[in-house]
């Protein structure tokens, strides 16, 4: 039995009784639709365009960066390694200050009883990382490159 080349209905006659098209010649029937329950291969999966895979490698900071650098078609390409690098080392940047901050002024909440300016300070180099972060998310869905200060031309020599 042939069936519709435009709407898959079978056709009995010389028109399709859904759609009105005309039938097919007898020996050029198609592959007509497929069989419920059918498997139907999904096509291949595209990767990412560059900008999304370079910024979701600031997501989650260490751990995206690590994950570009491991999957496959992103490891190849030398902006997204770069900016991997730059996020890993941003996110262990932000890491090391925070903890060294806080023994420092652990230090001096014990010794002068001065927690106020202490938490201020902390708090201001978590938002100024913080914003750093958010800056970085933005510009690299927007395409551009930006090397950051110190931990930049580190994360170029690695990509």
């Amino acid at each position: 039995m042939p069936f519709c080349a435009t709407c898959g209905a079978p056709v009995e006659g010389r028109f399709c009784a859904k759609c009105g098209a005309p039938a097919p010649e007898a020996g050029a029937a198609g592959p007509g639709p497929t069989p419920a329950g059918a498997y139907v291969p999904p096509a291949a999966a595209a990767p990412m365009a560059e900008n999304v895979a370079s910024t979701l490698c600031y997501v989650l900071g260490f751990i995206t960066g690590i994950v570009f650098l491991v999957m496959a078609p992103y490891n190849q390409n030398r902006n997204i390694r770069f900016h991997a690098f730059q996020s890993i080392f941003f996110s262990l940047a932000w890491i090391v200050v925070s903890i060294v901050v806080s023994i420092i002024l652990g230090i001096l909440f014990t010794a002068l009883h001065m927690w106020f300016l202490g938490f201020g300070l902390h708090s201001l180099i978590n938002l100024a990382f913080f914003l750093g972060w958010i800056y970085m998310l933005i510009v690299t869905y927007q395409g551009k490159t930006v090397v950051m200060p110190i931990i930049g031309p580190l994360a170029q020599q690695q990509a």
